[in-house]
């Protein structure tokens, strides 16, 4: 990690002293206010899919509302099994009230976030009898930020997930039906039959078949990875079993894991301490041509996001940025809860480390059509068809949270065949996938706020996905990261549009 400079020194400490006073006014909040009590009042007590009262400007039209899907709370605690019943404490992992994290979430501009705590022995009864009733609380303490209700899901034979329950009256006993039935730390005395790839799929059938169906993405999916390219709790082949079970249900991974903060207090970033990310992305995003490029080649609509995975401040001792300080997901939605979940589904999603840039959009167009990110533009095979590709940027305007001004050194047009399913599950490379040109600041042009940049793929014969990456870095391909400081080594990331030849 680089030396700081005095002023950077002054400028860190007055962004603390900041923090804390915003860590501050949520605990005050959350201590105030009465907890709202009682199945019964859920109802009353929320606003409805839709009711713009409290929403910001523009909440009717669609626009990009950045999010956090992976957020912890005080409610990832601990559990004293020598207890009958199972007796569960708060803020033994992670410390913070739920309404300081939606608090904080304001702050850094987020327009809708969720929490996800751990699971456990019986939390399921943690989650509908204490948790759930905060979160309401929450919701109405900040209804500037659209809170949604799930949890960081221990998915049966896999690593962490988040799992997103829709906004509806009954969304807190659709969470204890399929946390207390799949969990598989839930049961007490564990049963090893839920730790089983059968359970997750079957848990991803059930969730399918439920009239508000849930979202599932994997947290820090190569986190347990030993090497490059090697794999751990998380496999190709369980992501393509699943998703084969439920693709509108199990939509993707983080691109970007939380935790980036760990190197300002000489951790790992994202806490990955067997191999390492790259530029803060895990490698199955990170390397082009990579496992993120296989399913994308067999027609797979795979979304990636990035996420804070706030447990406790870096200032603090731990190893995390507050939602929205240093990771954003955006979505392309109205500040709606159905319509952000529909954004994310459906991958209409774009991912920032730093404030990198503010707004991206990729647009895919030939013979009068066109797609955008997350959708698909059918042309005609006989024709031989040119597809035009345009990249409409929009940089920070001002200083991000650590007090820069991020600046866009490099942006990468990535393009890869979609081939069709693997023949072998595990497979975990496109070599159709490349990076097929990349743009400086003399190759992008300023149209009022944004900056653009067109290229046009000639000849498109067969199926097709393009997505885009920049960076404030001068490395070709992301490196793996170190000491060095996150502030340093920030990227943008889009989701495919696709090219379909008929």
């Amino acid at each position: 990690m680089r030396d700081k400079q005095p002023e950077e020194v002054e400028r860190a400490q007055l962004s603390r002293r900041k923090l804390v006073k915003y860590a501050g006014v949520g605990a005050t909040l959350a201590a105030a206010s009465p907890l709202v009590g009682g199945a019964a009042a859920w109802a009353d007590e929320e606003r409805r899919p839709g009711d713009d009262r409290s929403d910001r400007g523009g909440s009717k039209a669609r626009a990009w509302r950045a999010g956090d899907h992976h957020v912890h709370s005080e409610y990832s605690g601990e559990f004293d099994t020598t207890k009958s019943p199972v007796v569960f404490h708060k803020g033994a992992d992670a410390v913070y009230p739920i309404v300081t994290n939606a608090i904080m979430a304001k702050n850094f501009g987020l327009s809708w976030a969720m929490c996800t705590d751990h699971g456990g022995p019986t939390h399921s009864k943690v989650n509908i009898e204490q948790a759930y009733p905060d979160l309401l609380r929450s919701r109405k303490l900040v209804p500037e930020v659209l809170q949604f209700w799930g949890m960081e899901f221990d998915a049966p034979s896999l690593d962490h997930h988040t799992l997103m329950i829709p906004r509806h009256d009954d969304e807190a006993k659709q969470l204890f039906e399929l946390e207390s039935r799949f969990a598989k730390y839930d049961a007490f005395p564990t049963d090893p039959g839920r730790d089983t790839e059968a359970k997750m799929v079957e848990f991803l059938k059930v969730a399918r078949g439920m009239p508000h169906k849930p979202l599932v993405i994997a947290h820090h999916a190569s986190r347990s990875a030993p090497g490059l390219g090697v794999y751990g709790q998380d496999t190709p082949r369980e992501f393509r079993n699943g998703n084969n079970a439920a693709p509108d249900v199990y939509i993707g991974f983080e691109g970007a894991p939380g935790h980036q903060a760990g190197p300002l207090n000489g951790g790992k970033r994202g806490g990955y301490g067997n191999h390492p990310t790259y530029g803060g992305f895990d490698q199955m995003t990170a390397r082009v041509g990579g496992l993120w490029d296989s399913l994308l080649g067999e027609g797979r609509r795979w979304w990636i996001t990035a996420t804070s995975d706030s447990h406790v401040h870096w200032t603090r001792g731990g190893s995390d940025f507050w939602p929205g300080e240093y990771s954003k997901t955006y979505v392309h939605a109205r500040q709606d809860y159905g319509d952000i979940m529909d954004g994310l589904r459906n991958g209409r999603i774009w991912v920032t480390t730093g404030d990198l840039i503010r707004s991206l959009d990729v647009t895919a167009s030939s013979q009068g059509r066109t797609a955008e990110v997350g959708e698909t533009i059918t042309v005609s095979r006989r024709d031989r068809t040119d597809v035009e590709i345009e990249i409409r940027f929009r940089p920070l305007d001002g200083e991000n949270a650590n007090g820069d001004r991020p600046e866009v050194r490099r942006v990468d047009l990535i393009v890869g065949q979609i081939t069709g399913p693997s023949t072998n599950p595990d497979a975990d490379t496109n070599p159709t996938t490349k990076v097929v040109a990349r743009f400086g600041p003399r190759d992008w042009r300023r149209q009022g706020a944004d900056y653009v940049i067109r290229h046009t793929l000639r000849n498109v014969e067969a199926d097709t996905y393009a997505r885009v990456r920049g960076t404030s870095t001068d490395e070709a391909e992301p490196l793996a990261d170190g000491l060095e400081s996150p502030w340093d080594d920030l990227w943008f990331y889009s989701n495919p549009v696709f090219v379909q030849v008929r």
